[in-house]
C-alpha cells in the first residue's frame, strides 16, 4: 500500500501550494477537495486514508492545498478564493509534478474546479469523476436543486460563526450520517475543521454559494462520470442528475446511500465505480489480515426495554449509550468500527485494554439505567475497507451472546494472552458457539 509521501510545494503566481503525490499508477488522478472544507491535512482519519490510499493503489494520486488553505500561502489580504484562482493553483501543481493528461476527482466544490479546468484545458484533461457535484449553488427559478437562500445564510453563520447563538447545524450528522455516532470521528473532525480557522471555511463556503457555471457545461468535452448517493440531504440528487443531462456523453450513477462525505458509508462501491471507469476494470477492495482483539457489546432485553420505554426515550438511551461506549473505547485505545442498533463492535491491539474497555461500558450502561453484555476473543481479523470481517469477528459475536448481563465474558485464547496481567476470571465451562465447530471454553472476567 502506498504511504503518504512528504510536502512539496508548487508556485502559482507569487504562492507556494503545497502537494502531496501517493502511489505509483498509470493514472494521474488529481483530488480536488472530498466534499468539506479540509483539503490535504487528512491522513490521520482513517475512513479518508483508506479511501484516498485505495484511490492511489490504481493511481498516482495528487492531492493539493489552494490557497488560502492549509498548508499553502494565504491570498492577498482582503480578497478571497475564486475558482479561477484555484483552477490555476491546480495547474501549478501538475506542471510541477510533471503531469500532462490527468483525470480529476470532484466532490461538492471540487466539482467546480473540475468542470472549469476540463473546459479551460482539454487537453490536460483525461477524465472527469463528479461526485454530489453541482452547477449552481443557491436555488434559482430556474433552477430548483439548489439550497434556498435563508438555509444558505442558517449554515454558513452556524458552522462558520464561533459567536453564533442561533439553532445549532450538526453538520456531521448531515454529511456523514454513517459517522454520527462515532466519537472518535467527531473528534477529529472538529480539530480538523478549526486548524483552518472560521474566515478561511467562510470563503470557501461562499465559492459554492455564489457558484453558477451553467454555462461551462457545453464546454466540458471530456469523459465524465457523475456519482451521486440518491438519498444525499446536503447536495440533492437533483443538482447531479442536471450535470448529467448537460456534460455531453456524461455517465450518471446513481447510488444507494445518504452520507454526502464519499469516505464514508459504502465506500468499496463508490471506489469500484471510479476505478472502472479510469482503469477499464474493477479490483477487489483490499483485504488485510492481522491478530487483532475483537469487542461486541449488547444490551440485556433491548426489545422488550425499547418497547416498555417508548420509541422517543429508547432513541435517546440509545444515543446515550453509544456516546458513552463510543468514549470508553476511544479512552481505551480501541477502534469503533460500527454501531449494531443495540450494541457496539470495536478493535483493540490487546486483550487487557479490551477487558478493561468492556467492564468500564458495563459500569457506564449500569448509571444508564441498562445491562449489557460483553464479549471479547483475539483472533484473525479481515480490514475490508471501514468494516471487519472473519472467523475471529464471528468467534468474538458467539463469546457476547453467552455472556450474562452486566458481564463481559472472553475466550480462552484472551486469558491465555493476558497471563501475568493481574487480570482473573470464572471459568464458565464449555459451550457450543454457533457456525463455530466444537465447544468452547469460556470465562468471565471477575470485577
Amino acid at each position: 500500500m502506498p504511504t503518504s509521501s512528504e510536502i512539496h510545494y508548487a508556485k502559482s503566481g507569487d504562492r507556494h501550494i503545497g502537494y502531496q503525490v501517493l502511489g505509483e499508477g498509470p493514472i494521474d488522478l488529481l483530488a480536488l477537495n472530498t466534499g468539506c472544507n479540509i483539503w490535504m491535512d487528512r491522513d490521520d482519519e482513517p475512513h479518508w486514508s483508506r479511501f484516498d490510499h485505495r484511490l492511489a493503489s490504481f493511481s498516482r494520486l495528487i492531492r493539493f492545498d489552494p490557497s488560502g488553505i492549509g498548508l499553502s500561502d494565504p491570498l492577498v489580504s482582503g480578497s478571497g478564493p475564486t475558482i479561477e484562482c484555484w483552477t490555476q493553483d491546480a495547474v501549478a501543481v501538475l506542471d510541477a509534478v510533471g503531469s500532462r493528461h490527468t483525470a480529476l476527482f470532484g466532490v461538492a466544490h471540487g466539482g467546480l474546479i473540475a468542470m472549469s479546468f476540463s473546459a479551460t484545458y482539454p487537453e490536460r484533461t483525461s477524465a472527469l469523476v463528479l461526485m454530489h457535484c453541482f452547477a449552481r449553488g443557491a436555488r434559482d427559478t430556474d433552477y430548483p436543486w439548489g439550497w434556498p437562500q435563508d438555509v444558505i445564510e442558517h449554515f454558513v453563520d452556524a458552522v462558520t460563526d464561533p459567536g453564533y447563538r442561533g439553532e445549532a447545524v450538526d453538520d456531521v450528522a448531515l454529511t456523514a450520517p454513517s459517522l454520527a455516532r462515532d466519537v472518535e470521528f467527531r473528534s477529529w473532525w472538529k480539530r480538523a475543521g478549526e486548524r483552518s480557522g472560521p474566515a478561511t471555511a467562510q470563503a470557501q463556503d461562499l465559492v459554492s454559494i455564489r457558484a453558477d457555471i451553467r454555462s461551462v457545461l457545453p464546454l466540458v468535452d471530456t469523459p465524465t462520470l457523475v456519482l451521486h448517493r440518491v438519498e444525499n440531504p446536503f447536495v440533492r440528487i437533483g443538482q447531479g442528475r442536471y450535470l448529467a443531462e448537460n456534460i455531453a456523453g456524461a455517465k450518471l450513477v446513481e447510488l444507494p446511500g445518504e452520507d454526502h462525505l464519499p469516505f464514508a458509508g459504502d465506500t468499496d462501491t463508490v471506489l469500484g465505480e471510479i476505478e472502472e471507469f479510469l482503469t477499464g476494470t474493477r479490483g477487489t477492495p483490499n483485504t488485510d489480515r492481522a491478530l487483532g482483539t475483537i469487542l461486541f457489546t449488547d444490551i440485556s432485553e433491548s426489545t422488550k426495554r425499547a418497547a416498555d420505554s417508548g420509541d422517543r426515550h429508547w432513541r435517546e438511551l440509545l444515543d446515550n449509550h453509544d456516546r458513552m461506549a463510543g468514549r470508553q473505547v476511544h479512552r481505551f485505545g480501541g477502534r469503533q468500527v460500527k454501531t449494531t442498533g443495540d450494541g457496539i463492535l470495536a478493535t483493540f491491539d490487546g486483550p487487557a485494554r479490551a477487558i478493561q474497555c468492556g467492564l468500564a461500558i458495563c459500569d457506564g450502561a449500569h448509571q444508564l439505567g441498562i445491562e449489557v453484555r460483553v464479549g471479547v476473543h483475539t483472533g484473525e481479523v479481515e480490514r475490508r475497507g471501514d468494516d471487519i470481517g472473519g472467523i475471529g469477528v464471528h468467534i468474538a459475536a458467539r463469546v457476547q451472546a453467552h455472556a450474562q448481563p452486566g458481564e463481559v465474558w472472553v475466550s480462552r485464547t484472551v486469558t491465555d494472552l493476558v497471563t501475568g496481567s493481574g487480570i482473573t476470571f470464572q471459568d464458565r465451562g464449555e459451550h457450543p458457539l454457533k457456525g463455530v465447530p466444537e465447544a468452547w471454553r469460556l470465562f468471565s472476567v471477575e470485577v
